[in-house]
């Protein structure tokens, strides 16, 4: 028995795999879940339009955005810059201080404070407004510590694109992102792996067939299936859990077809590399579906995630694709509004393509 546990013991030491499955994996999970997991905000982008311009609305404005929770992203002068500041993303909140504010403090112990929120991500939304009013409520025992009973400043809150505060409006990008991502990397990362187990990459290799066209060949038909999927995903978002589509749907599945052939060029080259299926297909679930969970950003905020997090989630295309199904299904914006993401995930597929055609290899082992 001794002699038995010995070797099963140095058989896993030299299976690099196995330890990374039971080492690497757990500590990666844990460092994610650790940094990710957090409901707190800070810094959020916040546009303030200021109509008193009075001394106590200077001193809410500074108290405001000298803390920890905001940033001042933006300073209107009129209600006209507001539906582009909301339509582009560039904030989260609009903080509007109403006319004659002072005064109104003053001599009516009443005045009125408007809270524009951005509210596709309802959760967001909530923490948002719950940071705001306490600022006011502090403000407020500041300027006048006797006064005790009624409030004096009115929070009056409005949400944008999401007056419900419905979580369907948050899950259902994430999870059109998720599935497309998972399911189409996973079924052409086992397609070359399976030609290899089963011996017929040979007779790949020994026909005119060039890298690219094997390559291309693979990914076509799963092309087909996965867009007939995102169809049927979009159809259950907007039939079963009433997802509105306000922009153009033909813009929407333009770049659902976009996506989806990243997501099989990155599953091809899992492919290349990998020996076995079974190879292929755990790289896919573990290096695919949590950082796409945790770093897409559409349940945590990634300002929130330390810098170093903030950066791999620059290089996680759900991520982006995540931004365009937003400014699209529930935004309403048109393709000016997304092109950089759009080009960042068309980045992602030749980059891919390349890796999967130089990795692709020639002459089997």
């Amino acid at each position: 028995m001794k002699n038995f546990l010995i070797k099963e013991f140095l058989q896993i030491f030299r299976d690099k795999r196995t330890l990374i499955i039971l080492f690497g994996i757990p500590i990666v999970q844990v460092l994610l879940f650790g940094f990710a997991l957090k409901n707190e905000m800070r810094d959020v982008p916040i546009a303030i339009l200021d109509q008193s311009k009075d001394e106590y609305s200077r001193q809410l404005i500074h108290k405001i955005i000298s803390s920890e929770y905001f940033v001042l992203q933006e300073n209107l002068d009129s209600e006209k810059g507001i539906e582009e500041a909301f339509r582009k993303g560039k904030i989260k909140e609009l903080i509007v201080i109403e006319s004659n504010f002072a005064e109104k403090l003053e001599k009516e112990n009443r005045a009125v404070v408007q809270l524009i929120l951005d509210a596709s991500n309802p959760n967001e939304a909530s923490v948002i407004s719950s940071y705001t009013t306490a600022i006011l409520n502090s403000f407020e025992r500041e300027i006048n510590p006797s006064f005790a009973g009624v409030p004096m400043i009115i929070p009056e809150t409005q949400m944008r694109f999401n007056p419900e505060l419905r979580s369907v409006f948050m899950f259902v990008p994430g999870v059109i992102t998720i599935i497309l991502m998972l399911v189409s990397a996973m079924m052409t990362s086992i397609s070359i792996a399976r030609e290899k187990e089963l011996g017929t990459m040979e007779v790949l290799l020994v026909s005119p067939v060039k890298p690219i066209q094997i390559i291309l060949g693979k990914v076509f038909p799963y092309v087909i299936m996965s867009f007939i999927s995102a169809i049927i995903i979009l159809l259950m978002a907007f039939t079963v859990f009433e997802m509105p589509i306000v922009g153009n749907l033909v813009l929407l599945l333009a770049e659902s077809l976009l996506f989806i052939v990243m997501a099989l060029a990155l599953g091809i080259f899992i492919s290349t590399v990998a020996n076995s299926q079974q190879t292929a297909m755990l790289l896919s679930m573990f290096a695919l579906l949590l950082p796409s969970i945790l770093l897409s950003g559409f349940i945590f905020p990634i300002k929130n995630m330390p810098v170093i997090l903030q950066y791999v989630s620059q290089i996680m295309p759900p991520k982006w694709f995540v931004i365009i199904i937003k400014n699209i299904m529930i935004r309403g914006n048109d393709f000016g509004s997304i092109w950089k993401e759009t080009l960042i995930i068309f980045g992602f597929t030749v980059f891919f393509i390349g890796l999967s055609v130089k990795k692709f290899k020639i002459r089997l082992e």
